[in-house]
């Protein structure tokens, strides 16, 4: 195995990432309340461009909320699943390290009082957030990972190589951007989250011509970088086009998205009160690789190895699988939302 070269943490430790990154090495791929009011009202077709929600019902259906229940939306975005659940009476605290996200979702939710409870952050940190908020459990925490159709469509966040914009991809509004990425790291390092992130096989041949470009002209738009990557890797009548692996990757380092989920996984039997229920939307093969090991690891009495006698108890027993099988989106949905043709539901319940 190649050596690693720390580089520009983004708030997860070197152990950790070494450990996220190892995982992904060895293993294959798997893959209401109160009336409106007319100050609060949102032009139905601005509701519609910000977000299509995935797996709403589904969802919602697994987190169970109901009067008086206290639960997290790790991921606001545009408030669909959060709307749902206010609507069965729940208190929901919509998490979101995007200003734009909370300030969209607090006027279209307004109708809710104090039911609705925005709060800027990332949901790696939920348990110190809740904390924070006075709140020591919750009855459910739901995150629906990967980028909201808003800030995919919004040219200026620098997400689609298919609009030019600045080579950004920050969810939020910190830490480095896709440009410091590329213009800056070792040609050694863009390869390996090609590689690991992207699962991009030409991953190296795309460094290394990177490299030499920006050594003329740094990087700073979407179109730039994707028209070189186009140019070293043709694409031949290919319909996937040759950037798109690269953006997925740039994007997941940029955030720490799998980083932050490792987090979240790790303290939800914290966050979690008894009964409470883990609800984890996933869009690609590493994210739900990760939560379906995690939920096997935490949903197992007792575990085993050759060199024992006999089997001993799971110390880190403390989940039910709820959903035995994937959940996935169903025919109407998908051809309402394309987006959601990849999307997967799992589920855990506190023990």
């Amino acid at each position: 195995m190649r050596r690693l070269i720390p580089v520009l943490s983004t708030g997860v430790s070197e152990q950790k990432r070494f450990s996220l990154r190892w995982d992904f090495c060895r293993c294959e791929s798997d893959v209401n309340e109160g009336g409106d009011t007319a100050s609060n009202e949102i032009d139905s077709e601005e509701l519609e461009h910000y977000h299509e929600t995935v797996l709403l019902e589904e969802s919602v259906h697994f987190m169970a909320p109901a009067k008086g229940k206290v639960l997290m939306d790790g991921t606001l975005g545009g408030g669909g699943h959060t709307e749902k659940m206010l609507e069965a009476g729940a208190i929901v605290y919509g998490v979101d390290r995007d200003p734009e996200a909370l300030e969209y979702a607090s006027r279209r939710l307004a109708r809710f009082g104090d039911r609705f409870r925005p709060v800027k952050g990332n949901f790696a940190d939920a348990l110190e957030l809740m904390k924070q908020q006075g709140v020591d459990k919750v009855d459910g925490v739901l995150v629906d990972l990967g980028v909201s159709s808003r800030q995919f469509d919004e040219a200026s966040r620098g997400f689609s190589f298919s609009k030019e914009g600045p080579l950004d991809m920050r969810m939020g509004d910190t830490g480095p951007t896709a440009a410091d990425l590329v213009n800056g790291w070792e040609e050694s390092e863009l390869a390996r989250i090609f590689w690991w992130y992207g699962e991009e096989r030409s991953s190296r041949k795309i460094a290394k011509r990177l490299c030499e470009v920006r050594e003329t002209k740094p990087f700073t738009t979407t179109t730039e970088l994707a028209q070189c990557i186009e140019e070293c890797c043709p694409r031949f009548g290919k319909r996937i086009h040759p950037a798109t692996k690269v953006f997925q990757a740039l994007r997941i380092e940029v955030n720490d998205e799998l980083g932050a989920l490792r987090k979240l996984l790790d303290t939800s039997d914290e966050l979690l009160a008894t009964g409470g229920r883990l609800c984890v939307i996933s869009f690609h093969s590493l994210e739900d690789r990760m939560v379906k090991r995690f939920l096997k690891s935490a949903s197992a009495k007792e575990i085993d190895r050759p060199e024992w006698p006999a089997p001993k108890p799971n110390p880190d027993y403390k989940f039910n699988i709820i959903a035995r099988k994937p959940v996935k989106a169903g025919e109407d949905e998908v051809k309402r939302n394309a987006r959601s043709r990849s999307a997967i539901l799992r589920v855990g319940e506190r023990i």
